[in-house]
């Protein structure tokens, strides 16, 4: 999906209603989560050109927003712009969540896309997740390995 408000300071997933410019850009939470109550096994979504939280609701993952991540001109790639996962998700034949892996990236205009040795953007989903979804049953390794902690 395409949702919520654009820019750096929208990162955080705030489970209300986002405005951007006057314009209604969705409750990402709650639809996010009728998604997954509709059937849907997998939500990726984007729009507010940074990355956002991850969480996993009823054995299902929703990655909240993968940023930028091949983008030519026109949208901002300076700082958290910039960064962005490839964000790897393996599930059982009945589409629960089993684990995952964030490969962190960068870009540059001009360059395009490179891995980030640094892996800034797998800290930056650290961080938001912790903050934004404390409850949610996953752990994010320094290694980008996301694993499902049985409830």
């Amino acid at each position: 999906f395409h949702g919520g408000a654009e820019g750096a300071q929208y990162q955080h997933v705030t489970r209300k209603t986002e405005m951007y410019h006057g314009e209604n850009r969705g409750n990402v939470y709650q639809f996010s989560h009728a998604l997954i109550d509709a059937g849907a096994d997998i939500i990726f979504g984007h729009g507010p050109h940074v990355t956002r939280a991850i969480e996993v609701y009823k054995k299902r993952i929703i990655a909240y927003s993968l940023g930028n991540f091949c983008t030519y001109r026109g949208i901002s790639v300076s700082g958290v712009n910039g960064l962005a996962p490839i964000l790897k998700v393996k599930t059982n034949k009945t589409g629960e969540f089993l684990q995952g892996e964030i490969i962190s990236t960068y870009q540059t205009y001009g360059d395009g896309v490179k891995v980030d040795p640094e892996k800034k953007v797998l800290k930056i989903i650290q961080d938001l997740t912790k903050k934004d979804f404390p409850e949610t049953p996953i752990s994010i390794g320094a290694n980008g390995i996301i694993n499902y902690i049985a409830q």
